[in-house]
Formats: C-alpha cells, sequence, structure tokens
C-alpha cells in the first residue's frame, strides 16, 4: 500500500463519518497540520504508532505492508513458516506423536487448519500447535486458539473415530529477539493463555497428562532446537511453576 493511497483512506473514512481534520487530530492527540500531510500522502517522519492512533479514531486498523522483488516476501515468509512447521513435526515424532501437518477444518461457520496437530491414541491425547514466525497481537492469537481447542475433540472425532479425554495447546514461536521482546512485552496478556513454559512444557511432551497451555522458542536458523522461556506462570492446573531456559533439540 503506497503513501498516497493511505491517505485516501483516511480522507474518505474521516468524511464518511462527518468529521474535520481538526476533530481528528483531537481524538488522536496530534496537529490538524498531520492529517493533512497525512492524507496528501506524506508520510515521511510519521511513525507507525501514530498512523495506528490516527486511524484508531476512525475505527480502523492500520495494518503497514512490505513489498520485496515482486512475490518473493511471501515464498520467503511461507518457508520460514515451513522450516518451524517441519522442526516441531520432527521433535513429536521422535517422541511417539502421530502428526499430521495442515488439518483443515470447517466446523459450524468455523473454518481453518491447524498447523501441527500430535496425537496419542493409546493416552487419549490431542495436541493443537499454532506455528509464528512473528507475534503481533495477542488478542488475535487468543481468538484462534480458542476457536480451535473448542473444535479439536470434534475435529479428532471425525477424522480418526476417537475423542480426546485431554487436549494440549501449543504455541510455537521462531526464536529471535525481536520476538522474545514481544513476547515479554505481552506476557500478561500471553501467559493467560500459553502459560506453561521450559521443563514444565519439555516433560509433558515425553509424557502427557492432563490439559496443557504453553510456548515453546524454536529455531529457524541452527539446529539447536526448541527452548523454553525463563518464567514463573500459572500452570494449567492452576498451580503456579517456576522455569528456567532450556533446551531440547529435535
Amino acid at each position: 500500500m503506497d503513501d498516497i493511497r493511505i491517505g485516501r483512506i483516511l480522507r474518505t473514512l474521516r468524511l464518511r463519518l462527518g468529521l474535520r481534520q481538526i476533530d481528528v487530530a483531537r481524538s488522536a492527540g496530534v496537529s490538524q497540520s498531520l492529517i493533512s500531510l497525512i492524507e496528501r500522502g506524506h508520510l515521511a517522519g510519521v511513525s507507525v504508532a501514530t498512523l495506528r492512533r490516527v486511524f484508531a479514531v476512525l475505527d480502523a486498523r492500520f495494518e503497514g505492508s512490505v513489498t520485496w522483488r515482486g512475490g518473493a516476501l511471501d515464498r520467503l515468509l511461507d518457508g520460514a513458516h515451513a522450516d518451524l512447521v517441519e522442526r516441531i513435526a520432527r521433535y513429536l515424532r521422535a517422541r511417539g506423536w502421530l502428526v499430521h501437518i495442515e488439518v483443515t477444518f470447517n466446523e459450524f461457520g468455523d473454518r481453518g487448519s491447524i498447523d501441527v496437530l500430535g496425537l496419542k491414541p493409546e493416552l487419549g491425547i490431542a495436541l493443537l500447535i499454532e506455528v509464528k514466525t512473528e507475534i503481533t497481537a495477542a488478542d488475535d492469537t487468543a481468538r484462534r486458539f480458542d476457536v480451535k481447542a473448542r473444535l479439536l475433540p470434534r475435529i479428532v472425532y471425525d477424522r480418526f473415530g476417537w475423542r480426546p479425554a485431554a487436549v494440549g495447546r501449543f504455541l510455537v514461536i521462531r526464536d529471535t529477539m525481536t520476538n522474545r521482546r514481544r513476547v515479554a512485552s505481552l506476557e500478561a496478556s500471553l501467559g493467560s493463555i500459553v502459560p506453561e513454559r521450559g521443563p514444565v512444557v519439555r516433560r509433558w511432551l515425553r509424557d502427557p497428562r492432563g490439559p496443557i497451555a504453553g510456548l515453546l522458542f524454536l529455531s529457524g536458523t541452527n539446529r539447536r532446537g526448541v527452548r523454553g522461556r525463563r518464567c514463573t506462570a500459572v500452570g494449567a492446573q492452576g498451580s503456579r511453576s517456576g522455569s528456567a531456559t532450556t533446551s531440547v533439540h529435535p
């Protein structure tokens, strides 16, 4: 999306709501001249945070886009995601899990796909894994997790003919400094979605018992494997468990 188009969108939304530039500026905490500059496509020096604040006044969300070598960026991102999926799949198979990749579903109007589905039929355990190359909004992650976790017993029954007695759900994130900082900044919200880390997660993957929700960092650039982040978090059963940073190797 180019700067001129962003400006046109802002102006169109503002006029649709019957607002003046000064109205938007006051609500966003910026100057009227800045709103005028944005609407004319002069975005140099305007931060992403400011653009998001301005568009929020108009009940809209600003999501910046990046282009690189035509469609090569999409292929690059897909490759990074596929690499993480393959690594976690190998890790699970080495520990006796049955693994299914990109399991699609369409249940009660909810449709999508599960990045990695791990099964232990003999224990009645199903594992839902969402793979992320980068972390954006925790609320969107929570919504997707809730939908998939709610539907997982039905999906397993429809596909494999048995109902899980317990469900695990993990968020697997590409291990970069940016993602670690992002997770740390979202710990209050992510901690309620995927509270477990480190040794607790590693133990459960080796010997799954009962439900669990956890987060794993997985390297996409070397073979050192999956790591849990240092934290103290509320466990799936409601107990608190402190865990140091550890490594487990696919």
